[in-house]
């Protein structure tokens, strides 16, 4: 019996996989798309990756379950996460995710009665050079204070998030971030700064040791 989910485009699906030599290869993408789609993964959309790629659901599963960026419940247009790994925590990382839990009115991986924002803490951003650091759908927000982390809340459930500190010019949602992880073009790649200068300072020291 066919497990093709009607709300999946089958067109997208079938490019992102011919991507890869091996079909397997595309578990983690298809993931991404099926979250671009639904906003979380469905047992619908594990049912046609796996049928898509002449593999058992239960491999499938087996990826999504393993990596947190896929999520099995709806969660908000704007997923926040705050760094409470050991640098970004004791530059304000904790202090900014207790008044975020207060400010919101919810806890770990809770969502706001309005479905607009998702909170939860996460680890390393590989990002220690700017912390403390938020991300709100996978973009930076670096150098936080706990009234700028509100502020990022609040302009995102008013639809008008201030743009990442690096990256884009504005912030996408979930599902536009879940796309672009699939590998699907938006266009804004080349948008913001890519990389800042506290990133660039040791690369920069070299070169002048160098003489370049």
């Amino acid at each position: 019996m066919s497990s093709v989910d009607p709300t999946l485009n089958q067109e997208v699906m079938n490019s992102i996989v011919a991507r890869y030599p091996r079909k397997r290869s595309a578990i983690m993408p298809l993931l991404h798309y099926v979250q671009s789609v639904a906003g979380y993964v469905t047992n619908s959309g594990i049912e046609n990756i796996a049928e898509m790629l002449e593999i058992a659901t239960a491999e499938v599963s087996a990826v999504a379950t393993f990596y947190t960026q896929y999520k099995f419940n709806p969660i908000g247009e704007y997923h926040v996460g705050v760094c409470t790994n050991t640098l970004c925590a004791v530059m304000g990382g904790d202090a900014i995710f207790s008044a975020l839990k207060e400010h919101l009115g919810i806890e770990n991986d809770g969502v706001t009665a309005d479905g607009k924002v998702s909170l939860e803490h996460i680890e390393c951003n590989a990002a220690c050079d700017y912390a403390p650091v938020v991300m709100a759908n996978w973009e930076f927000y670096d150098n936080q204070t706990v009234e700028s982390a509100k502020s990022l809340v609040d302009g995102a459930r008013a639809g008008n998030p201030p743009a990442p500190t690096r990256g884009p010019n504005r912030l996408v949602t979930y599902k536009e971030a879940s796309a672009v992880l699939a590998g699907l073009n938006d266009g804004l790649a080349g948008e913001g700064v890519q990389a800042g200068s506290a990133t660039l300072l040791g690369l920069n020291l070299a070169r002048k040791m160098e003489g370049k």
